[in-house]
C-alpha cells in the first residue's frame, strides 16, 4: 500500500489543531488525510483525480464524518471546494505525482518494469493514453517532449529509435527500445526520464499544477497554509517560482526557505520518498 511521505513535517506546518478545514488536494490512499484528522482537523476534503483512488478513500473513511471525498482534477479545486463548503480553509495540501498503488498496477502503464498498455492516464476515463504520443507524434516533437518534461539530454536519439520501431504496444517493449538507444551503465534505469516525460504530457501535470496553486491561494484563509510536496525538479521549480511571486506581492510569506527533505530513516523505510521536497507558505489576505 502507498505510504504517504513527509507526514510529520506536513502536519507541523498545516497545524490542523488551530481549528479549521483542510483540503487534501491529492489524497491518494489517504495517508495525509488520516494524519490531519489525528492532529485535530475539523474536517478534511480528500480530493483525487483518480476515480479508483476516490473509491478507496470512501471505503477507508466511510465511518469518519469529518471526511468528505471528491473526484476531480485540482484544476477545478476552487469550484470543487466551494461545492463541498470548503471555501475558507486552514490549509491546502498537494502531494504531487502518482502513488505506489498506481505504479504497481500494470494496466496503468506507469512502470517500465511491469508489462502493460502504454496508458499513463491518472484518470483513465478522460483524455488520450500515452500510446498516442509514442506512436503518432512526429520525431522532432517527441524528442522535444522527452527533453522538456524528462530533462533527458539523449532525447533525440531515444525519439529516433522509438519512431524506427513503431508501432509499440507495451510498456516493457518501450522501455527496452529506450534502453537500446542509450547503451551502457546508468545510475537510474535509462527509461526513467522518458516515462516521466510521457506521463507529465499525457496528464498535463504542470499545467494542472499552475492552475491548482492559484486556486489554493483563493480558498485559503488569512494565516492559512499552502503546502506542496514535489518529486522532481520541474514541479519544484513551478512551486518555488509561484511562492516567490506571492511573497513579492505580499499575498504569502514563505515558511520554508529551503525545501524540507525526508530523513534517512524515512528513505530507508520508503525508498520512493528519496526525491520528495516540501515547500510551504502562509497566506496573507487584506483586511
Amino acid at each position: 500500500m502507498h505510504a504517504a511521505v513527509l507526514v510529520s513535517q506536513m502536519t507541523a506546518l498545516a497545524a490542523p489543531q488551530r481549528g479549521g478545514d483542510v483540503l487534501d488536494a491529492t489524497a491518494g490512499a489517504g495517508g495525509h488525510t488520516a494524519a490531519l484528522l489525528a492532529e485535530g482537523a475539523a474536517r478534511v476534503l480528500s480530493l483525487d483525480v483518480d476515480p479508483v483512488a476516490a473509491r478507496t478513500l470512501r471505503g477507508r473513511f466511510a465511518d469518519e464524518p469529518r471526511v468528505q471525498v471528491a473526484t476531480g482534477s485540482f484544476r477545478a479545486l476552487s469550484s470543487i471546494a466551494r461545492q463541498h463548503g470548503f471555501d475558507d480553509v486552514l490549509a491546502v495540501i498537494f502531494d504531487l505525482g502518482f502513488s505506489s498503488d498506481q505504479l504497481e498496477d500494470p494496466e496503468r502503464g506507469l512502470s517500465f518494469q511491469r508489462d502493460g498498455p502504454i496508458d499513463m492516464r491518472l484518470d483513465a476515463t478522460t483524455g488520450r493514453p500515452a500510446a498516442q504520443l509514442v506512436n503518432h507524434l512526429p520525431e522532432i516533437e517527441l524528442a522535444d517532449l522527452i527533453f522538456r518534461y524528462g530533462e533527458e539530454r539523449r532525447s533525440r536519439r531515444i525519439a529516433h529509435r522509438i519512431v524506427q520501431r513503431r508501432p509499440i504496444e507495451s510498456t516493457t517493449e518501450l522501455a527496452a527500445i529506450v534502453a537500446g538507444a542509450v547503451p551502457g551503465r546508468h545510475r537510474i534505469h535509462p527509461a526513467t526520464r522518458t516515462f516521466q516525460a510521457l506521463r507529465i504530457a499525457t496528464n498535463d501535470e504542470l499545467g494542472a499544477l499552475d492552475e491548482g496553486l492559484d486556486a489554493a491561494l483563493s480558498i485559503t484563509r488569512d494565516g492559512g497554509r499552502v503546502i506542496v510536496i514535489a518529486f522532481h525538479s520541474l514541479e519544484d521549480r513551478i512551486v518555488k517560482t509561484r511562492f516567490r511571486a506571492w511573497a513579492r506581492d505580499e499575498t504569502a510569506e514563505i515558511l520554508t526557505r529551503r525545501p524540507l527533505r525526508p530523513s534517512a530513516d524515512e528513505v530507508a523505510q520508503n525508498r520512493r520518498s528519496r526525491s520528495a521536497r516540501l515547500r510551504a507558505v502562509e497566506v496573507r489576505k487584506p483586511h
